[in-house]
């Protein structure tokens, strides 16, 4: 039994993205350099040490689209985004921006009374919802042409839903007997071999003839070997039982009576609170610390850029975000002065992106560089979808948009992440994203893995860009960090998802390679002269 569990076990830790690990690389590997360092980072370090000095940079904004930030960790408090249009705890809209008190963002997931949305049904999920109570006792023959589109549409996505229940139910049960499995082994090889406690080295030494004995050891050195924890057991049981109590709950629906509003379109009404960090916030924090955490400062570890401001808006639950909220997260950004989006989100249903796609076209027309992680179900974007996309409905495409695929350290068939979406045409770009150590809640560190880690990476290299050629437009910035790339184009890699399918890492993105910042400042250079 124990080989099946451990093999799903895995799966589980897979989808967590390493959330829960002992630290066994490097903390500051993704600002390192190839040939300087033997890994395969942005080389930010050596851009300071080497292109830096004695320039004089321009702070830039970039907002944080995320589920919140801690904004007073010890390690970014310095670099969080202040209003300066608006005083603080007045109860008043200084700047006329139409948000009272949004002194270092908005949250859109909060109310007045200080209630947050911090968990969310799947966009499946609502839709399933959504279209059987349209369908429901329907006669197809009184269809409309477009109804009956829609009835198509539902559909596939009841047999998705369905799948997608039943897998979590059998992966909670799975977890679950790992959990029972691994505290029934540990009891009986106590008892047998006499120990108080089980170690790593004693586990390693331990000898049975016994069929039922040497299983719990054989369970016992598997855990050891790939660093899975009682406590990554425990955050997966906790995972697979959310997503079965929240987001695959057609009943669970926190939107209606914190927000109160109709969430497919906008009506003119403000909602939401000043309230950016709090309960749920670990995912943005993390993501906040790559792109701008204080560097040099004896602590923690460093952001990619150093001249930044974090503006953050809170718009991502557990679970999928909504349409409308990522619009007005976008318009807030764009119109309170950010240069830079960062999106470290998505999710495969838009079923408001007309809303999006507005807010997208919007902040384009401005010139803000809109910077989304891939995703990380280890798909060909060229072939699925994975929303906000810069692709509009009806046609065209955003300008000033970078996809970006996640990457490990390594300069050999396991560069790209095994879990990150790529794309051909649809993913811009690769930046480091496994295993990379930054800021969670609490004033605390971690190891986080995903291509939420490589967007916020790419966002701190063309912050650290954008910072020292401020003239440079969203779309020169773009353009050197495709054109400057660390080129990987020829490397055979493994294909994300498989073991021994392999294509040259230039079929997996559109520029062939990993953001690297210090040759993009060598080319900003010779083009800002």
């Amino acid at each position: 039994m124990y080989r099946k569990l451990l093999t799903l076990t895995l799966l589980v830790v897979a989808i967590l993205s390493v959330q829960a690990q002992q630290l066994t690389k490097e903390q500051d590997w993704h600002n390192q350099d190839l040939k300087e360092n033997k890994v395969m980072g942005v080389s930010a370090n050596k851009a300071y040490a080497e292109l830096l000095t004695g320039k004089t940079p321009k702070p830039i904004i970039v907002a944080i689209i995320d589920s919140g930030t801690e904004i007073e960790h010890p390690d970014l408090a310095e670099n969080i985004w202040v209003n300066e249009k608006e005083i603080a705890g007045n109860g008043i809209d200084d700047d006329g921006n139409g948000y009272i008190d949004d002194i270092h963002g908005w949250s859109f997931l909060g109310n007045a009374n200080g209630e947050h949305i911090t968990r969310e049904t799947s966009e499946l999920t609502r839709l399933y919802k959504k279209y059987s109570e349209k369908f429901q006792n329907v006669n197809m023959a009184n269809l409309s042409e477009a109804d009956k589109s829609e009835y198509a549409q539902f559909e596939k996505i009841k047999v998705e839903y369905e799948k997608q229940k039943e897998d979590n139910l059998k992966q909670y049960n799975n977890v679950k007997d790992i959990k029972d499995f691994y505290g029934v082994s540990t009891e009986v090889l106590k008892k047998v071999f006499s120990l108080d406690t089980l170690t790593a080295d004693v586990i390693a030494n331990l000898k049975s003839e016994d069929p039922d004995i040497k299983q719990a050891i054989a369970f016992q050195n598997y855990l050891l070997a790939n660093a899975i924890t009682p406590e990554a057991i425990e955050e997966a049981l906790d995972h697979f039982s959310k997503a079965l109590e929240f987001g695959i709950n057609t009943e669970f629906n926190p939107r209606e009576s914190i927000i109160g509003d109709n969430p497919t379109r906008f009506d003119g009404m403000v909602y939401g609170s000043s309230n950016v960090g709090g309960q749920g916030a670990s995912h943005g924090t993390h993501v906040a610390g790559l792109v701008g955490a204080l560097r040099n400062n004896g602590i923690g570890m460093n952001g990619v850029a150093s001249h930044v401001k974090l503006m953050i808006i809170r718009a991502v639950p557990d679970g999928d975000e909504r349409d409308k909220d990522v619009a007005l997260a976008i318009r807030y950004a764009a119109d309170n002065g950010a240069k830079i989006i960062n999106m470290s989100f998505g999710k495969s249903y838009s079923p408001e992106k007309y809303l999006v796609d507005e807010a997208v076209r919007y902040a384009d027309s401005l010139g803000v560089l809109m910077i989304h992680a891939a995703g990380n179900d280890n798909n060909n974007l060229d072939v699925e979808e994975n929303y906000p996309s810069p692709n509009y409905l009806g046609g065209g495409r955003a300008v000033n948009w970078l996809s970006v695929g996640a990457s490990s350290m390594e300069k050999d068939a396991d560069l790209p992440a095994s879990f990150s979406n790529y794309g051909q045409k649809e993913v811009d770009i690769f930046a480091p994203g496994h295993q990379v150590y930054s800021t969670v809640i609490n004033g605390e560190y971690q190891l986080n893995s995903g291509t939420s880690m490589a967007a916020p990476v790419c966002s701190g290299v063309a912050a650290l860009l954008w910072s020292y050629y401020p003239n440079f437009s969203a779309t020169q910035v773009k353009d050197i960090l495709m054109q400057s790339v660390n080129n990987q184009k020829k490397l055979k890699v493994n294909v994300p998802g498989t073991e021994n399918i392999k294509k040259k890492f230039g079929e997996l993105s559109v520029s062939g390679g990993i953001v690297n910042v210090y040759n993009a400042l060598k080319m900003a250079e010779k083009l800002s002269k």
